[in-house]
């Protein structure tokens, strides 16, 4: 694969990036490199945000300037190798396949409504990325039988615990708010709780697999 690549966010952010586009692989380098930045003493940076394909470092510019700190990461992650497949948490979901779109998905993609429940309960999920909205992690990959662009009209609300797929992804509505995905099920179990630390179910790294309520 070859070496990422990197740029400035703002006068106190760089973003690293790894070509090659989406894949269960190039996330593992992003949080390869994440768990290498953290580890790194004297602490470089103030916070760091992985996402699909980047991982974007905050820094005190009052200490660090752009240039020299690119050449410092870039050197510590040099030559890095995947985080393990199996370094994050497992985390089980329960779900009741009842969802308002489950019929509409199983005829748009030709298959019969178990086997949209089969199909999509028989992965294990990567994090990719969690943001849009507290709690809301990105999910992938999905059963390419599965893929659907999103709803032509999304609904001005989406009731919490809504489970979801959208493109080659999936998640879980964490409260209510207006979305676009199709709609194919639903669990209790709580997405995001403010009083709890962290607050969010489910971070980067961890791994998801939905369990269907028989």
């Amino acid at each position: 694969m070859s070496e990422p690549g990197i740029a400035p966010l703002g006068d106190r952010a760089l973003t690293i990036t790894w070509p090659g586009g989406i894949s269960s692989a190039t996330h593992r380098l992003v949080r390869a490199a994440a768990r290498r930045l953290r580890e790194a003493h004297p602490p470089l940076v103030m916070d760091l945000v992985p996402s699909y394909t980047t991982l974007s470092v905050f820094y005190d510019a009052r200490v660090h300037d752009f240039a020299a700190l690119s050449a410092r990461v870039l050197d510590l992650i040099a030559n890095l190798g995947p985080e393990p497949a199996l370094s994050g948490r497992e985390v089980i979901i329960p779900v009741t396949y009842d969802g308002p779109d489950l019929a509409a998905v199983a005829q748009q993609t030709g298959l019969s409504v178990p086997e949209v429940v089969s199909r999509h309960s028989a992965r294990v999920y990567d994090v990719y990325l969690v943001g849009f909205a507290p709690g809301w992690a990105y999910l992938g990959e999905l059963d390419p039988a599965l893929v659907l662009p999103r709803r032509p009209a999304p609904r001005t609300r989406v009731p919490a615990g809504s489970v979801a797929i959208a493109g080659a992804q999936t998640g879980v509505y964490p409260f209510a708010i207006p979305g676009g995905w199709h709609l194919i099920g639903r669990t209790d179990r709580v997405m995001f709780d403010p009083s709890q630390t962290p607050p969010a179910l489910l971070q980067v790294g961890d791994r998801v697999r939905f369990e269907a309520r028989r």
